[in-house]
């Protein structure tokens, strides 16, 4: 069952951190806004002093950051320079800022990729070019094609008669031939939806659909809010980040002003669509680090900068080197 509602739902897991609200959430709450940060860590204070970590989680990912923790400054260098042989695709010795903001963008979906490779070894043992849905139906699912008989409940209340044909509908969608079956790489659009352009229709449907309680096609402030608060328990009074994002609907969310959000407010809350975060931190990193001002990078350029790319706290970020009496 788990398995089942992971597969089913799986997109709902990775659309974090609301847009606009500087009040931290507790990390279990449902989010939903795809056009994420880099980081859960602050870029920059309320002061301005500018937060290091962020950059290393931007550019290496929350994962393998926190594998250069421990490393001295010679190792992180060294790993640092094999990542910028990587990350200089067309081999001519620079780092553009399209081939860095390429590069931010492959590890923020690494784990997507990981999770497309998982899901299809999983569904396709047999190594077929293409998976066809009776296929996947029969291992996700294992029911007959009779729906009219199955009528269990998930502890949603959601049937899995509905799940199952909320599945097909958005398989369906992702596949582009219409041969009912998916290739690896429409088979990763069914997976995670929300990276996938042609796909945002589906991910606004069934996010109307998982918060539209009523069913009256549009999102009201206290169905906004029961989506990601279950409400404060007796003597209890609403934490501040909920008081917060009623703040961001009645501000941001309700263009129209009038208590709802419909479809396309839906969307611009979920597919904010005027900032790209890969984009600005690549500006970020080659103006930090572009000491020639030729608006690229050379790999001397990258690792006379290590500490803001992948840092290193082998030496508490310098601070070790003053106690010499350590060494």
């Amino acid at each position: 069952m788990d398995t089942f509602f992971t597969q089913n739902f799986v997109f709902i897991c990775i659309l974090l951190m609301a847009v606009g609200s500087a009040i931290p959430k507790p990390q279990d709450e449902k989010k939903r806004v795809m056009d994420k940060p880099l980081s859960d860590e602050q870029h920059y204070s309320d002061d301005s002093e500018h937060n290091m970590d962020y950059d290393h989680e931007a550019f290496l990912g929350e994962d393998e950051a926190k594998t250069f923790e421990d490393l001295t400054p010679e190792e992180s260098k060294q790993r640092l320079g094999i990542i910028v042989d990587k990350i200089d695709k067309d081999k001519d010795g620079f780092v553009d800022q399209k081939e860095l903001q390429d590069w931010i963008q492959y590890t923020q979906k690494r784990y997507i990729l990981d999770d497309v490779d998982r899901q299809w070894k999983a569904h396709n043992p047999d190594k077929k070019e293409i998976l066809m849905w009776e296929d996947y139906r029969k291992v996700t699912y294992g029911f007959s094609d009779d729906l009219e008989n199955v009528d269990e409940s998930d502890s949603e209340g959601v049937t899995y008669k509905e799940m199952i044909l909320r599945d097909q509908r958005r398989w369906k969608a992702a596949d582009r031939d219409g041969d009912n079956g998916l290739s690896k790489e429409e088979f990763a659009d069914f997976l995670h939806p929300e990276e996938a352009k042609h796909m945002h229709d589906i991910v606004i449907q069934e996010t109307l659909e998982d918060i539209d309680k009523d069913k009256d096609g549009k999102v009201s402030l206290e169905e906004y809010i029961g989506d990601m608060y279950g409400g404060a328990g007796e003597g209890e009074d609403e934490p501040d980040w909920v008081k917060n994002e009623r703040d961001q609907f009645t501000t941001f969310r309700d263009k129209n002003k009038d208590g709802l959000m419909d479809k396309e407010e839906v969307k611009e809350w979920i597919l904010p669509p005027d900032y790209d975060h890969s984009e600005s931190e690549a500006r970020h990193l080659i103006y930090e680090s572009d000491s020639d001002k030729d608006q690229k990078l050379t790999k001397e350029e990258i690792l006379e900068k290590y500490d803001l790319f992948v840092g290193s706290q082998a030496t508490d970020f310098g601070e070790a080197l003053m106690r010499h009496d350590e060494f």
